[in-house]
């Protein structure tokens, strides 16, 4: 259904016309594309901010090692993506109120402004502290554009044409994925890390010219201007300031296994949780129908197979000798199997069978990370990685674009930015917690010791099998509960989004 549809007052279905659109059908069969003329500049606009996010993305982790010795903190290394992280989580909160009260043309503007400022002060920072505060404000940003997106979604496409918006966004990581970290060590090795974070910004400029016109003609204001203006809930903006502060504390703790850190990791816990109640859709926690189901798996996907790849590399390099570029590549066929995923659940035939798909996108993702740790075993080939894990990443591209447009599909137009916030914040803080679960158990069982990794042409030492089974079970059990959520992501009869947002 698409946002610019007015929906009956009782029922909350669309309407047949739209007072900005005309009338509009959103049949499976309903002609138009995202490269029609109505779309094509706004497609490509859209789209090009995500590549330009997914470099970044994919680039900065290349980079960052070198940063952190030149500026003389390796010693606070891990909080050059926390800051990153826990800031996000605050913007995704005030961007969802933003585009809901005022359309997502201001936080969009606003949020790539802040990216751009982030890297800007990151790769001009003299001291690791300033280069932190570079990664928090970078933080900020991305935040607000990655919320404020989806509302230009919803609002610009009619629902036919979302599944195919959302598979373009998964595609536009592809190409990153594989060059983004060989470019940025060339760049790295030859110009040096700062180059990284300053060239970026000026890359922006041509995808703001092409899609700021566009969304400003079809997606700014408020989603009815007619209503009176939506106020702003404060009580949402201190849940949001507790959730970036309690994962912070989080991060924090997890980093050592000390005592001294339950101090931290429980006052972390006490933010988090009257958090998280306050801003995902009531009835989350217990995998409600609908819209509920919908934000507990994005953060179930997500979580379990972020934290489960982030040990692979780690893993065949300490424990099957692999270079790291070899232990990289393992990973790369990832990137096109993710965008293969996202291409069917496009496919207008996939639409009756969505839930269907999702379920067996869970299971492919269980199966992957339930095979991963096989490789520990010396006589499974190294390349069972490589194989299991396109096959999970082909379960993601289903399930994570999916969710995006259940999610839409969910939501009245007034919603739309609030519930995408709610989406995110499950997908980032899932990644936050579960990362700091699955390190923790790594480092409770020696994981620590296989940083002293060894070179392709040596055998490893100092092998933690244990470690790594510590990290790879339970997230293939997160996984496989992620299918049965799976099975929940329709609403309840004469409800079509389930329970709403709190």
């Amino acid at each position: 259904m698409s946002a610019l549809e007015p929906r009956d007052a009782d029922t909350g279905a669309a309407t047949a016309g739209s007072p900005r659109t005309g009338p509009r059908t959103d049949r499976p069969d309903a002609p138009g594309s995202v490269l029609d003329p109505a779309h094509r500049a706004l497609s490509i606009g859209i789209v090009s901010v995500v590549l330009l996010i997914a470099f970044e993305a994919t680039a900065v982790g290349t980079a960052m090692p070198v940063a952190a010795r030149e500026l003389n903190g390796v010693s606070v290394y891990a909080f050059a993506f926390s800051a990153y992280f826990t800031t996000s989580l605050f913007a995704m909160v005030l961007a969802g109120q933003w585009s809901d009260r005022n359309g997502p043309l201001a936080p969009l503007t606003t949020g790539i402004s802040a990216f751009a400022a982030g890297l800007l002060l990151s790769g001009t920072a003299g001291s690791m502290w300033l280069f932190v505060l570079g990664r928090a404000v970078q933080g900020l940003g991305g935040g607000l554009v990655i919320v404020a997106l989806y509302v230009v979604v919803s609002r610009a496409y009619a629902e036919h044409l979302r599944p195919a918006i959302m598979a373009a966004f998964a595609a536009s990581w592809v190409v990153p994925s594989v060059v983004g970290p060989l470019a940025s060590g060339t760049i790295t090795e030859h110009l040096g890390w700062r180059w990284v974070f300053t060239g970026i910004p000026v890359l922006v400029v041509l995808p703001l010219a092409l899609a700021l016109p566009a969304i400003r003609r079809t997606a700014s204001g408020p989603a009815d201007p007619s209503a009176p203006p939506v106020p702003w809930n404060r009580r949402r903006v201190r849940l949001a300031l507790g959730i970036s502060a309690g994962a912070g504390l989080l991060q924090y703790a997890g980093q050592e296994l000390r005592w001294l850190s339950l101090v931290p990791a429980a006052a972390g816990a006490a933010l988090l949780v009257p958090a998280v109640r306050g801003l995902l859709p009531h009835g989350t926690y217990r995998a409600a129908r609908g819209l509920p189901s919908v934000v507990l798996l994005r953060g179930v996907a997500a979580g379990s197979f972020i934290a489960a790849e982030s040990f692979v590399p780690l893993m065949l390099v300490t424990q099957r000798g692999l270079s790291p570029t070899l232990a990289g590549l393992s990973l790369a066929v990832g990137g096109l199997t993710w965008a293969l995923g996202s291409w069917i659940q496009s496919r207008p035939w996939t639409e009756p069978y969505r839930e269907r798909l999702v379920v067996l996108g869970m299971v492919l993702v269980a199966l992957a990370i339930l095979t991963a740790p096989s490789v520990l075993i010396t006589a499974v080939p190294v390349w069972t990685v490589a194989v299991a894990w396109a096959f999970g990443c082909l379960g993601m591209g289903a399930v994570i674009s999916s969710t995006s447009v259940l999610l839409l599909k969910l939501s009245a137009p007034e919603e739309a930015g609030t519930n995408s916030a709610a989406l995110q914040i499950s997908d980032g803080l899932s990644n936050v917690l579960l990362l700091a679960i699955g390190g923790a158990a790594f480092a409770a069982l020696g994981g620590g010791a296989v940083g002293h990794a060894v070179t392709s042409s040596t055998a490893a030492t100092g092998s933690h099998p244990g470690a790594f089974a510590a990290v790879f079970l339970p997230m293939a059990a997160v996984a496989a509960a992620g299918a049965w959520v799976a099975t929940r992501l329709h609403g309840e009869p004469g409800r079509p989004g389930g329970p709403k947002a709190s």
